[in-house]
């Protein structure tokens, strides 16, 4: 059995320190610095925040106006004033008026537009003009001309026989009692009755019948 050979145990490096007090003297080309460090320490310290108190409280004034307190702040709700209410009769009589305001209006407006189609058509005062072959003297040519007017509220029927303004004659109609009776239009036509060439004179709803007697016009009795 071989016995193994024993390596020695390497020796440790052992140092030798200085004594308290001495400088150990710095070797070539080196230089022994000390190392310092700054350190900021800065301004004293602030005193702590302190906290606000994170519970809040709420309650109500005497003039109903909410609060909210939080610490130190106080917050004040202010409202609006409350919406008036009005009564359900107010705001029927409401839809009245303007009910009756706007049936107002189109009466309003449906007399203008009527009045204007009149004056469109039979001007003022109101006119109308007509040609017939009523006497023996009249032809297509030349017959007989009228014009009926209201001139002021009373009618008036202007004749021209054959056309010819020297023999015009004027048949004064009836005066109309009624508002605004000079709006009125006045109408007439000629038809062949018996034999015999009649005028009829329209006056709003009315008729009035004018008989030929073969020189001139006469009032129906």
């Amino acid at each position: 059995m071989t016995e193994r050979s024993r390596i020695p145990r390497r020796a440790s490096r052992t140092y030798d320190y200085p004594p308290i007090g001495m400088t150990i003297p710095a070797r070539a080309g080196q230089h022994m610095e000390e190392d310092q460090e700054d350190f900021d320490v800065g301004e004293p310290d602030e005193p702590p925040y302190e906290r606000l108190p994170t519970s809040a409280i709420r309650y109500t004034t005497p003039k109903g106006q909410q609060v909210i307190q939080r610490g130190n702040q106080r917050i004040v709700i202010h409202q609006g004033k409350p919406r008036r209410q009005y009564p359900w009769i107010f705001l029927i009589c409401i839809g009245m008026i303007i009910a009756l305001a706007l049936v107002y209006a189109m009466s309003v407006i449906g007399v203008w537009w009527t009045n204007h189609q009149l004056d469109a058509t039979y001007g003022f005062p109101r006119t109308y003009q007509t040609d017939a072959i009523v006497y023996p003297g009249d032809s297509a040519d030349h017959p007989s001309h009228y014009i009926f007017l209201n001139l002021g509220g009373t009618v008036q029927i202007i004749e021209l026989p054959h056309d010819d303004s020297a023999d015009a004659r004027i048949y004064r109609g009836p005066t109309l009692m009624t508002d605004n009776a000079d709006l009125v239009p006045v109408t007439g036509e000629f038809k062949t009755v018996n034999g015999k060439e009649e005028m009829i004179v329209h006056i709003g709803d009315q008729e009035i019948i004018y008989i030929n007697n073969g020189q001139k016009f006469v009032p129906q009795q």
